[in-house]
C-alpha cells in the first residue's frame, strides 16, 4: 500500500492553503462559497478563521458531498441546461434567454471570425472583445476558448504529446492526491457525479499529464475545478492544452509552490480596492481581513466555485479574451456590491459576519447582466494592474526579499498572447515588428530593485516547498 503523502490533509481538516517549509508551516483558510451541503455556520466560520474545524456536516463517510450511487444514478435524473443535477450550481443568475434569431445571428458572426481568426485578433480585436462581453454562443464556446487562448496552436504543433504524457508513470505523490480530489469537483454535475465515470477519468488524465508536463510545478488542487470546467466543454486533449495556457500565460505562478503569485495579486487587489471602493477597503482593514482569506478561491478557480453557472461562463468568456484584469474586476465588483454602503455594513459588525457574507454572496449581487455590466464599466486596466504590480513587487522585495515568481510572465489576454507569438516569429525570421500595438509593452521581467540583506526563512520565503489547497 502506498503511504499517504505528508502534504495530504485528512478529510476532517478545514479547507486551507497550506505552505510548508523547513522552519514551519502556515495554514491560510481557503474561503469556500455556498455549496448547499457544506454551508458553514457562524461558529464553524470562527473555527475556520483560526485554521481548525473539528467536524464537517453533510459529508459522506468518504468525505464526498454527494449522495449515494442510487441517489445519483437513479432511474430519472433531472439536469439543468448546463448539466447540473437539479440545478445544483445555484440558480440565482437569472440569465435571460436569447431569442432564437439573435442566437443564430451571433453564431454566424463567430463562425465568420473563426474563418479569419488571425485578421480578427490582430486588426479587429475590439470587436472580438465586444462579442466576448456579450457572451460566446454555447455551441461555439469550446472552439472560441481555444482560439482566444491560442491553445489550439499548441494542440496542432504537439501531435501525440498528450498521449505520450498519459502513458508515462507519473509521480505517485501527485497521483494519489489527484485521485482523492476527483470526487470533489462539481459532484452534482452529470459528467462528474459517478465515481470512476468518464468525466472523472478524463479529469485524472489531464491533471496527471500536467504534473509530467511541468514536473517543477506538479499539482495544485485549485487546478482541478479549472480543468473540470474545461472538460465540460471540450475533449480531454483540448482541455489539457487550454489548461496549460491558463497556467503559463494567464495566471503564471498561481499553481506553483509557495503561493507567491496569489499573495502578490492579493496585495495588488487590496490596493485597487482602495481606489474602487474606499468604504469596503476600510471595513476589511478595520477587521484585519487579509485578501488571501477570501480571494484565493475566487482567483485560483476563476470564480467557478463561487458564482451561478451562467455568470461563470460569462466571466470565463471575458477572461479568455481580456486576461486577469477580468478576475480583478469581478472581485472588486463583488466587494463593492457587498460592502460598499453604510446600510450593508450595518449588518457586518465583526470579522466573522463579514467572512460569512463573503462566502455566501447575496443573490442580488450575482445577477448575470448586472454583474457583467458592472465588470465591463469598471475602469481597472492592464496598465493600472501592471503599475500597481511594480509598486507591490518593490514593497515585497524591501520587506521579504527577492521573488521567485516572475510577474512579467503574465499576458493580458488574447491580444497579448497573439502579439507575443508574432513577435517571436518576427524575431526568428528577422522580420518587422511594426504590426504590434504600440501601447502594449512587451512582456518581460520587471526591473530588479536593490534587495535587502538575506533574511531568515519565513512562511513567505521563496523556499516554501509545496502547497496543498483542500476543499470541503
Amino acid at each position: 500500500m502506498t503511504p499517504e503523502p505528508p502534504c495530504t490533509p485528512s478529510k476532517t481538516e478545514p479547507p486551507a492553503v497550506l505552505v510548508q517549509e523547513s522552519s514551519g508551516s502556515l495554514v491560510l483558510p481557503f474561503a469556500y462559497s455556498r455549496p448547499a451541503p457544506d454551508t458553514l455556520s457562524y461558529l464553524e466560520s470562527a473555527s475556520l478563521m483560526s485554521g481548525t474545524l473539528e467536524s464537517l456536516s453533510g459529508l459522506g463517510e468518504d468525505g464526498s458531498s454527494v449522495g449515494s450511487d442510487s441517489e445519483i444514478n437513479g432511474p430519472v435524473r433531472r439536469t439543468d441546461k448546463y448539466g447540473f443535477l437539479g440545478g445544483a450550481q445555484y440558480n440565482e443568475g437569472s440569465e435571460a434567454e436569447l431569442a432564437v434569431a439573435v442566437a443564430r445571428q451571433r453564431e454566424m458572426k463567430w463562425l465568420d471570425m473563426f474563418r479569419n481568426w488571425d485578421k480578427w485578433a490582430s486588426r479587429r480585436f475590439q470587436k472580438v472583445k465586444m462579442r466576448c462581453r456579450k457572451g460566446i454562443p454555447s455551441s461555439l464556446r469550446a472552439k472560441a476558448w481555444q482560439l482566444l487562448s491560442n491553445s489550439q496552436e499548441l494542440l496542432v504543433s504537439n501531435p501525440g504529446k498528450f498521449d505520450e504524457l498519459e502513458q508515462e508513470q507519473g509521480d505517485p505523490k501527485w497521483l494519489d492526491i489527484i485521485e482523492k480530489d476527483l470526487h470533489r469537483q462539481f459532484p452534482f454535475h452529470e459528467m462528474f457525479a459517478a465515481r470512476g465515470g468518464h468525466g472523472q477519468q478524463d479529469l485524472y488524465r489531464i491533471l496527471k499529464a500536467y504534473t509530467i508536463y511541468r514536473p517543477d510545478e506538479g499539482y495544485c488542487q485549485a487546478q482541478a475545478p479549472v480543468a473540470a470546467v474545461l472538460l465540460m466543454h471540450m475533449p480531454a486533449e483540448q482541455a489539457f492544452w487550454c489548461l496549460v495556457q491558463i497556467c503559463e500565460k494567464y495566471l503564471p505562478g498561481y499553481y506553483s509552490a509557495g503561493l507567491e503569485a496569489i499573495q502578490l495579486d492579493g496585495e495588488i487587489f487590496f490596493s485597487l480596492l482602495r481606489r474602487v471602493c474606499p468604504m469596503a477597503y476600510r471595513h476589511l482593514k478595520k477587521f484585519k481581513i487579509d485578501p488571501i482569506l477570501y480571494m484565493t478561491e475566487w482567483f485560483m478557480c476563476i470564480f467557478s466555485r463561487t458564482l451561478p453557472w451562467s455568470c461563470v461562463l460569462r466571466v470565463w468568456d471575458m477572461f479568455f479574451c481580456e486576461g486577469v484584469k477580468i478576475v480583478f474586476r469581478v472581485g472588486l465588483v463583488l466587494l463593492k456590491q457587498m460592502l460598499g454602503s453604510v446600510d450593508k455594513l450595518r449588518e457586518l459588525q465583526g470579522m466573522y459576519e463579514t467572512m460569512e457574507r463573503l462566502r455566501n454572496i447575496p443573490p442580488e449581487n450575482i445577477m448575470e447582466e448586472v454583474l457583467v455590466q458592472e465588470v465591463v464599466s469598471l475602469s481597472v486596466t492592464e496598465a493600472l494592474i501592471e503599475r500597481e504590480c511594480s509598486i507591490q513587487v518593490r514593497k515585497w522585495r524591501e520587506s521579504r526579499g527577492e521573488l521567485t515568481h516572475q510577474p512579467g510572465r503574465r499576458l493580458h489576454g488574447t491580444r497579448a498572447i497573439f502579439e507575443q507569438k508574432h513577435r517571436a516569429a518576427a524575431i526568428s525570421s528577422g522580420g518587422s515588428l511594426s504590426f504590434l500595438s504600440s501601447h502594449i509593452p512587451p512582456p518581460g521581467p520587471l526591473p530588479i530593485c536593490a534587495s535587502p540583506a538575506p533574511q531568515p526563512p519565513s512562511v513567505h520565503h521563496p523556499r516554501a516547498r509545496w502547497l496543498v489547497i483542500t476543499y470541503l
